[in-house]
């Protein structure tokens, strides 16, 4: 199943898709939009054109497990996604240390500055993608 996921944020929001056999997770973009209802749109229209089956949006839980001001953000994000996108699914995936993840990345590939900012957030929405494809390799009973 091919599979798109979103790491929403304020200014900037980062795109990833993967193959149909689900094996390869690669960066799609990112959108820059700091309005809420014009990045939803703009986001809608970007994956239309990737054309996915599933949409993942990643939902940055607290680490105490709590669900605070930024995740229901991304909440309603993903909710005017789904209305936007209309037969396509949207789930939300917890996407706890992603960002961290995504500057390790960058940090060991030396990656700085203005690069850096314009490639974070499709790095941090690849690696979203990554933990959801190895989650369904793993639990594909359910």
């Amino acid at each position: 199943m091919k599979i798109a996921a979103v790491d929403f944020g304020d200014a900037r929001t980062g795109l990833a898709i993967c193959d149909k056999q689900e094996m390869l997770a690669s960066p799609a973009g990112v959108i820059q939009e700091k309005n809420f209802d014009r990045a939803v749109v703009k986001v809608a229209d970007a994956l239309k054109e990737l054309s996915p089956e599933l949409v993942v949006v990643g939902h940055p839980i607290n680490m105490n497990g709590t669900i605070g001001v930024r995740a229901q953000h991304c909440e309603e994000f993903a909710r005017q996604l789904e209305a936007a996108l209309e037969k396509i699914p949207v789930v939300l995936w917890d996407e706890r240390s992603t960002t961290v993840s995504a500057i390790g990345f960058l940090n060991a590939t030396d990656t700085r500055g203005k690069k850096r900012k314009a490639v974070i957030d499709t790095v941090a929405a690849t690696i979203i993608l990554e933990n959801y494809l190895n989650y369904r390799k793993n639990h594909r009973e359910e």
